[in-house]
């Protein structure tokens, strides 16, 4: 439950008096919300302890252990036309989400730090570090409802450092900015990424579409352009599916031609009841000049193509959603490994996790 906490509340507790009432249409000032997540994981080919996690996207990165995913923390505070956001996480999700944050003095703790300007009821400009806009998955564990991530959310944009503009128009909404490289918080003396975005609502709410753009160069001078389109629809009450499907370009220095990697992903998301669902996501990646990044404990760089079905259970009690889940990966290659000495096409996984926000 969003706990809002308005700046007149603070000062009559201070006072000791009690408030009878607020105006309920008046927005606070001050927004606090939270999570926390944790999980345990089994990968069956692990099953006499063969030193392989056999986990390839992110998050994860563990076998027969209880961890910690990330404890969040966001406060949001409005003033004006003037909104200021910092978002904090500590634990495994938040380490790996901020991966080239380590060691810079900056701390691997702020998922986000942004203000934001509402120049007009349509236009708003935002400077800061954000989430990125690409994909169909989320970096807080209790906003999906698979608990392991996919691959194209692995390998592409976690987050941007710069400036944007979002503007407004009926169903429409464009943005355009410019950020530093890819996951960048600091970028001295580097090129700049442009970034930009297509959305539109249906008629009637149920259908959204979103066109994803970022492009440039990376710390490197390598040229990046990745295209990204994520499309959500609601059937009825108890059944929705999602989309998303991605691909990027790379251009690496020195190179007179770019190679590339793609991926396409569909979920299914059916709800019985209010206290149990069932999400089926079947993704498909596809990276057969290994320019991704993708890598297992004994190569670097894998050239190859993945297919992943993962089922997942959610048992949702109030704000607590358990997830049982199941995951079945599957590759052209051997690159999963049985033992030392032998790899494999395909793996299972066990996961039990558990999201609570408030």
């Amino acid at each position: 439950m969003l706990r809002k906490i308005s700046s007149l509340a603070i000062f009559s507790v201070a006072l000791g008096s009690y408030v009878h009432a607020q105006d309920s249409t008046k927005k606070a000032a001050l927004n606090i919300t939270g999570s926390v997540d944790a999980y345990y994981r089994y990968n069956f080919h692990n099953a006499k302890d063969s030193g392989y996690l056999n986990n390839l996207t992110s998050f994860t990165n563990s076998h027969n252990s209880f961890e910690l995913g990330m404890a969040s923390v966001k406060a949001e505070y409005t003033t004006g036309k003037v909104t200021g956001v910092v978002d904090l996480g500590f634990g495994r999700r938040a380490e790996e989400f901020s991966y080239n944050e380590k060691g810079n003095g900056l701390g691997t703790a702020i998922k986000q730090a942004y203000i934001s300007v509402a120049a007009s009821d349509k236009l708003k400009f935002t400077m800061g570090k954000w989430a990125t806009h690409v994909g169909y998955e989320l970096v807080d564990a209790y906003l999906n409802r698979n608990y392991s991530m996919s691959y194209m959310f692995s390998f592409g944009p976690f987050f941007h450092t710069g400036l944007k503009a979002e503007y407004t128009a009926g169903n429409f909404g464009f943005m355009l900015g410019v950020a530093n490289p890819t996951d960048n918080v600091t970028a001295s003396f580097a090129k700049k990424m442009v970034l930009g975005q297509v959305s539109a609502t249906g008629s009637d709410g149920k259908i959204k579409a979103y066109l994803n753009y970022v492009g440039g160069k990376d710390m490197g001078e390598n040229n990046i352009n990745q295209v990204d389109l994520t499309v959500t629809g609601t059937i009825s009450d108890k059944f929705s599916i999602g989309y998303n499907g991605t691909m990027q370009s790379v251009k690496a220095v020195g190179k007179s031609s770019g190679d590339s990697w793609w991926g396409s992903a569909v979920y299914l998301n059916v709800d019985p009841s209010k206290v149990f669902g069932l999400t089926l996501r079947g993704e498909y990646f596809d990276d057969k000049n290994g320019v991704s990044g993708l890598a297992t404990e004994d190569y670097a760089g894998m050239a190859t193509s993945v297919f992943a079905a993962t089922l997942s259970g959610n048992i949702r009690i109030d704000n607590l959603t358990i997830i049982p889940e199941f995951r079945l990966d599957n590759s052209k290659e051997a690159i999963f490994m049985k033992n030392p000495n032998e790899g494999v096409k395909s793996t299972g996984t066990f996961l039990l996790a558990a999201t609570w926000h408030f």
